[in-house]
This record gives structure tokens, sequence and C-alpha cells, in this order.
């Protein structure tokens, strides 16, 4: 793969700290661009590096990156933390912003390896790629393009019944983008294969027959879209669907997430 075009010292930025996360032996795997090219043929510019970590290499790795130079923060504490030098930062993500795709040692199991800056890398799996982007449907940030792009490039080498597993309860998703891609693509539609789609309809069907009595008042839309669903949650007496029991995320944790997202929209 031929690397994304970078000046010269975020490329030396990028490299030393992969080479400072390898001496560490620290588990990672590159997502993002680099990834997002490998897997589509689709390049892009990027603004920082996105490394997936597991939660319990987070601190380590922040403690190897700030006794190498860097600044380090602990940007939202459930899901992101971030090492910078200069105007160059590398993201380490450990779980999703919703708290819904924790990055577990099922990602390691079916990486890909390639070269990124003439290093050999392990990059994220084009599934846990779909899982992830699935779920970005905000007014500022919709990944349903790159979830698309994905599944015409990967489809005949996707493990279809692990991505359905990690959508879960979620699997309405799931069907929401596969129905998209076969409007997106009308002559692609047989790269989604029957079975999936069976399944999928099938469990809509059961699932509308057994819940047509249901009084439950939960708002799932605060998962795709964190600010559009506030109205909900805050005045119309809707269970926001991240907060526990429902999802996995605290009050607090919920609150630290938006107070992030309007300081980064405050800097532009």
């Amino acid at each position: 793969m031929q690397p994304l075009e970078l000046d010269p010292q975020t490329y030396d930025f990028y490299r030393r700290s992969l080479e400072i996360l390898n001496k560490a032996k620290i588990p990672f795997l590159i997502g993002g661009g680099f990834a997002f090219e490998r897997h589509t043929g689709i390049v892009r510019e990027t603004k920082d590096l996105d490394l997936f970590i597991r939660a319990r290499d987070c601190q380590r790795a922040l403690q190897v990156l700030s006794q190498a130079g860097y600044q380090t923060t602990l940007s939202v504490s459930h899901w992101l933390a971030k090492a910078y030098c200069g105007d160059n930062f590398v993201d380490l993500i450990f779980n999703s912003a919703m708290g819904a795709c924790e990055v577990d040692d099922s990602w390691f199991e079916q990486v890909v390896v390639d070269k990124v800056m003439d290093m050999s890398v392990r990059l994220c799996p084009p599934e846990e790629m779909i899982w992830m982007k699935s779920y970005l449907m905000a007014r500022d940030r919709f990944d349903g393009a790159d979830v698309a792009h994905l599944l015409r490039a990967c489809s005949d080498r996707l493990d279809w019944s692990r991505l359905l597993k990690r959508f879960g309860a979620h699997w309405r998703v799931f069907l929401s983008h596969l129905v998209l891609f076969g409007f997106i693509y009308p002559g692609e539609r047989a790269r989604i294969p029957s079975w999936v789609m069976d399944e999928l309809i099938r469990r809509l069907e059961r699932e509308t027959l057994d819940s047509a009595a249901s009084t439950e008042r939960l708002c799932q839309g605060t998962l795709l879209a964190p600010m559009q669903y506030q109205i909900d949650v805050k005045q119309w007496g809707y269970q926001d669907a991240r907060v526990q029991p429902s999802g996995n995320l605290t009050e607090t944790e919920v609150i630290n997430w938006l107070d992030h997202l309007q300081q980064e929209r405050e800097e532009g």
C-alpha cells in the first residue's frame, strides 16, 4: 500500500509514535484513513493517526509516549486519549464514543498485516470498521458512504457471521446500512449474502409482532447522533440508550463526552 501524502514532519511523528509503542510491546491496530485506503482503495487526507488499543493498555501507552516527550491527555474517559507533539497528534481509541464498540481481544484475531510508512503493521479488520462506522449518523458526521464503500470492497472476504454478532441487539442499524447499500449500488446487491438479508428480515418481522404492544420509552437515537436527540432525553422523557442499564455509560461519562464535543466545535 502506498502511504497517504504526508509532510515530512508528520510522517516522522507518526512513524516515531509507532516505534515507541512497538518497543514497549503495546498492541495496537491502525485505523482511520490508512486502514480505509487499504480496504477500499480510496485515498483521502488524514488529520491524525488513529490507533485502536485495548482499554487496559491505554494508561501504559500514554506513559511511554509521555516519557518520549509527547504531551498526553485522556480526552474522554470511556473511549479516547490523545498524544501531541506540536501540531501533530495521535488518537488512542479503545471504544466508540457511545460506548458500544469496545476494542476487545477479538479485534486482534483477524487483522490485516500491511506496510504503513515502511513499517509492517496490523490494520483494523473491515468488520470492526463497518461496525463502528455504522453508528455515525450525526448531522455533522455521517459515515454511511464509508460503510457502503467497505461493503462493496470487502464483501467477498468479510466474516458475515462475526459481523452480525458484533451488532448484537443493534442489528437494525446493520440492516439499515444493507438496505441503503442496495439503493446505492442496485447492480451490486448480490454482494450481500442472501442468508444475511433473510436472517435480518426474519428478525424484523418477528420483532414487529413481539413489540406491537410495547410501551418502552427508550431513545436509541443518542447512539447515532449525540446532539440531535438531546430534546428526547431532556424534555420528552425518553430514557437515554447510552446510559446504564440500557447502555454502557454513566450519566457523568455522557456529560463529559458532550462537553468534549462542544469544545471541539468551539475550536473549529
